[in-house]
């Protein structure tokens, strides 16, 4: 069989985008947010080239990707990134009680790293006051040499990671910080600076939504997993509430990991 009758993956799995969340996830929920004492908190998405299938249930905003794949006819369309935003998250949450946060869109429609700060103040804290992003190739190219990613398992099935809420205020604003870390040590290339803000990450996460690594229904001890790579390398985190992908850093191969392809404002 011909490449050409075979077609592009694209036309396979779709041409919406991926995105990896890091430092900072849950400061886009606004029953985070409006608890953080010091506001703006930040967190880092970073777009990605839809050069495979991510599994679903896994942190890797799938489930909008899908909306996204049907509102758009599998293709993102032109137009200002924040206004699409709005659509694709309007589309999603219709009707649900407990929406999804904003960062899932923006990951998927705005290319290159970019961090999203979230005030509660603003827009119920449900979309960033400002995002502010980098599309530098260079950085792009770093990023994928230092970030490996190493399959776990999805989420289970009747898993929640909000069973258990310990909202304390300075958590929550560590949370915050460790994003606004997280992109500054990106632009730095500082691989140390880049794993502690992970590493801070997972710590707030632990502490202040406890089933996000520890739940009756994951069967893999997450925590564990996490810190046996913690140790080893630079910074660890998990790509989502109950697993998914364990993201590792290191200048040197991973065993068992593999690469992200970054996407960049052409």
């Amino acid at each position: 069989m011909s490449r050409k009758t075979i077609g592009k993956l694209t036309d396979v799995i779709g041409g919406i985008p991926y995105r990896i969340a890091l430092a900072g996830g849950w400061i886009d929920q606004p029953f985070v947010s409006r608890l953080n004492p010091t506001p703006p908190g930040s967190m880092v998405v970073i777009g990605l080239e839809p050069t495979f299938r991510w599994m679903e249930r896994a942190g890797m905003a799938t489930g909008t990707r899908k909306i996204a794949l049907k509102l758009w006819n599998g293709r993102l369309p032109a137009g200002e990134p924040a206004k699409l935003v709005e659509e694709l998250y309007a589309e999603e949450n219709k009707g649900k009680s407990e929406p999804s946060g904003s960062q899932d869109m923006i990951g998927l429609i705005y290319p290159g790293v970019n961090r999203l700060d979230y005030d509660f103040t603003h827009a119920g804290g449900i979309f960033p006051v400002h995002i502010e992003s980098n599309n530098d190739p260079k950085i792009a190219r770093w990023l994928e040499k230092v970030i490996h990613v190493l399959p776990v398992e999805p989420r289970p099935e009747g898993y929640s990671p909000l069973g258990v809420k310990n909202l304390d205020l300075k958590w929550i604003q560590r949370l915050g910080q460790s994003g606004r870390d997280c992109y500054d040590a990106i632009l730095a290339r500082d691989i140390r600076a880049l794993g502690a803000s992970m590493n801070e990450c997972m710590a707030c996460w632990e502490t202040l939504l406890p089933h996000v690594v520890r739940h009756p229904t994951i069967k893999v001890d997450l925590v564990a997993l996490m810190k046996h790579y913690q140790s080893r390398y630079p910074g660890a985190m998990y790509s989502g509430c109950g697993g998914g992908y364990l993201y590792v850093l290191s200048e040197e191969p991973v065993p068992g990991a593999f690469r992200v392809n970054v996407r960049v404002a052409k």
